[in-house]
């Protein structure tokens, strides 16, 4: 979903719930498998708020997106004001997501190659929901292999749950049976945030950088 001179298109409901159909999986390949008694106590506990979370993103009723102070690669605090200026491609995951999460890192690469050097005006942002393991330098060597310009961001759970909660995003441990291990159920939306720091809108997962571009580059014109 898009919003444009403070509209949200009916595409805004395709886009999250879309999104939704993506919204889980796991790290660990076909051998791990979560355990059914914690997944259903963990999908009993959010289900509630996640439906309060697309109704607010789908209907726009809700203020979404706003500021936030998330730790960079250097232990740096960034906030959405750093990034005045330029169009930030926002994305929240994690590291050791299988296929949703790279594969839609890959399109935010793409978009910002795909602009030239109108991409130096874009600021591709990726929010950590595992900080317990996606430390510092860990999501550096990660995003490194997608686009040099991606900024990795991290804090505490709680500091980037109130991040996830502004932009009507979730995410919850959901731990893998017979292991110590654990998956990440999350959301997967790409957030567009225009150069005054303004939530602009949504993309499902799996949106190609073709489609990103598009809008992208209406808000550099």
């Amino acid at each position: 979903m898009v919003r444009k001179s403070g509209r949200l298109a009916w595409v805004a409901a395709l886009a999250v719930l879309a999104g939704a159909a993506f919204a889980m999986w796991h790290h660990d390949g076909p051998k791990r498998q979560a355990d059914p008694s914690t997944v259903a106590l963990v999908v009993d506990a959010e289900q509630l708020r996640r439906a309060q979370q697309m109704e607010a993103l789908m209907s726009a009723k809700a203020p979404i997106g706003g500021g936030f102070a998330l730790v960079d690669y250097a232990g740096v605090r960034r906030t959405v004001s750093d990034f005045q200026g330029k169009v930030v491609v926002l994305y929240f995951g994690y590291t050791s997501c299988p296929d949703v999460c790279p594969a839609d890192l890959f399109q935010i690469s793409e978009l910002v190659r795909a602009l030239g050097a109108s991409g130096e005006q874009v600021q591709p942002v990726f929010i950590t929901m595992d900080p317990e393991r996606d430390t510092p330098e860990r999501l550096r060597t990660y995003l490194s292999h997608f686009h040099p310009r991606f900024l990795g961001l991290t804090g505490s759970i709680d500091e980037i749950r109130g991040v996830a909660d502004m932009y009507k995003g979730y995410f919850a441990k959901v731990p893998l049976q017979n292991s110590s291990n654990y998956m990440m159920d999350h959301s997967a939306n790409i957030y567009l945030i225009d150069r005054e720091g303004r939530f602009v809108g949504a993309f499902p997962p799996g949106t190609k950088a073709s489609r990103l571009v598009e809008v992208v580059r209406q808000q550099l014109s």
